[in-house]
């Protein structure tokens, strides 16, 4: 029999109505599952009493014939960036330790709205900053294939519970490839949406004009179905889009043939694991007898990706993390009482060091002799890439590239040397500055078994597209 875990949401829910299970054992089995595996510290908190609650009158209503939700019987867990109310959040970050929110995301209420359960709030990098999921102020989350390797970051956590079956699908964070590189790490579909796609009120910000919410899940189907209930305008958030919600879930056929594009400065940078640029030349061959137009288009800006990145959004973390200082709310310095060295220490003993790197490095970058030479030309890059893209997306459906240059690495490989850290996201970034969905499938392994990720993008509000031909590549692969 599939374990429940790797079925679709649509099974379970089959399962559930004709009474082969009920959503109250689904969660009993679920919560044995955690509390046989916390030593991979991929929750934070488990609302172990709520989600047994929630699933008894999610089984009352099914009972009683009442219409049920998309989501009915799916038990999701959520990143600690995302709000909900009466619930903890502390964006693993030491400075919002005890801290619970005031009101609920406009993403969680639309997983309550469609009969979600939600079990818990998973581990993730200090303000979703990082790779690698070492940046937590509550510990590292382990990858659950091999313990002594790194799950990826920021949304390691969400990508775990999902990775060893702890949970049916989570919610995580995306502003550099914050999803789709632990997906690549973990074995997992992972989704950037459009930006603007989905709201971002409720998410604690890290860069406003990067971040996006998006679904780890173990396939497409199950992606296309959180991204109905969960993308679409909200007035609570000015940089959501009013652009019509399609039914992906139901147009996950395609029988046309695409046109893709490949970019030469991808497959052949220096870093580049081989049996990652193996994997994917692999998958394009197939494409290619598979009748596809698979082309080289010329990129010659892959060089510049993570510096513009990095400038954009340590400028925008500087700004956004201003509000957390020891007075308005979380942590509270006990070694001060007087307001400057109030502000002073309780950032420095709060914030962990790779947040004071980013906030420093931002602030920097903002200063007065520097805006220009810096900030303003990194906006320049950006628009740059912009057009660059949207040019490409008049010719191609699709760009595909790596997910990560490399399958996932052992912790402490690369914090030595943070410049190689940031290396990890050369090929994810470059959907944040320009606003295009991404989704990381996990179409190959590595000769040790590690998940290889293949990194799809497609052109704004496309994901219908993108989710269709992302449901063809895991047939090809895993027919």
């Amino acid at each position: 029999m599939t374990e429940v875990s790797k079925k679709t949401i649509k099974q379970i829910q089959t399962d559930v109505k004709s009474g082969n299970t009920t959503c109250e054992k689904l969660v009993q089995d679920y919560l044995l599952k955690i509390e046989a595996n916390k030593h991979l510290n991929a929750f934070l908190e488990v609302f172990s009493c709520e989600a047994i609650e929630r699933a008894k009158e999610l089984d009352k209503k099914s009972a009683e014939g009442k219409p049920t939700g998309k989501l009915f019987g799916c038990v999701i867990a959520i990143k600690d960036n995302i709000c909900y109310k009466q619930h903890k959040v502390s964006a693993g970050s030491k400075i919002l330790e005890g801290f619970t929110s005031l009101y609920s995301s406009t993403v969680v209420e639309q997983l309550l709205a469609d009969d979600a359960i939600i079990i818990g709030r998973t581990n993730c990098d200090e303000f979703a900053m990082g790779s690698s999921n070492e940046n937590s102020a509550y510990g590292n989350v382990l990858n659950a294939q091999d313990n002594s390797r790194v799950p990826g970051g920021s949304s390691g956590g969400s990508a775990v519970v999902v990775q060893a079956g702890l949970c049916h699908a989570s919610l995580g964070s995306d502003t550099g490839g914050s999803i789709r590189q632990p997906a690549a790490f973990c074995g997992l579909v992972g989704l950037k949406p459009t930006y603007g796609r989905v709201s971002r009120y409720g998410l604690i910000a890290y860069a406003s004009s990067f971040d996006q919410i998006g679904p780890f899940t173990n396939n497409v189907e199950d992606a296309a179905l959180i991204m109905e209930v969960i993308s679409g305008k909200d007035n609570y958030d000015s940089t959501s889009s009013s652009e019509k919600v399609p039914a992906y879930s139901s147009e996950l056929k395609s029988e046309k043939k695409s046109r893709i594009a490949v970019f030469p400065s991808t497959m052949n940078s220096d870093g580049l694991n081989a049996e990652v640029k193996s994997a994917v030349e692999n998958l394009l061959n197939k494409l290619k007898n598979d009748g596809h137009v698979v082309e080289e288009v010329g990129f010659d800006l892959l060089d510049h990706l993570i510096a513009t990145y990095y400038v954009l959004t340590t400028a925008e973390a500087s700004s956004n993390l201003a509000r957390f200082d020891g007075v308005h709310y979380g942590y509270r310095s006990k070694n001060a009482n007087e307001m400057d060295p109030v502000y002073k220490r309780s950032r420095t003993e709060g914030f962990g060091k790779e947040v004071k790197n980013r906030i420093m490095l931002g602030t920097f970058v903002l200063s007065s002799g520097y805006y220009d030479a810096y900030y303003s030309r990194a906006q320049k890059v950006r628009r740059i890439l912009t057009d660059k893209i949207r040019g490409i997306f008049e010719e191609y459906d699709f760009i595909i590239m790596p997910t990560s240059p490399t399958v996932a690495f052992k912790f402490g490989e690369k914090t030595d040397n943070p410049v190689e850290m940031y290396l990890a996201d050369i090929y994810t970034v470059l959907a944040n500055l320009t606003g295009i969905p991404a989704i990381s499938l996990p179409l190959a392994q590595d000769k040790n078994g590690l998940p290889i990720g293949v990194q799809l993008l497609a052109d704004k509000f496309q994901e219908s597209k993108l989710l269709a031909f992302s449901e063809k590549l895991m047939q090809i692969e895993h027919p």
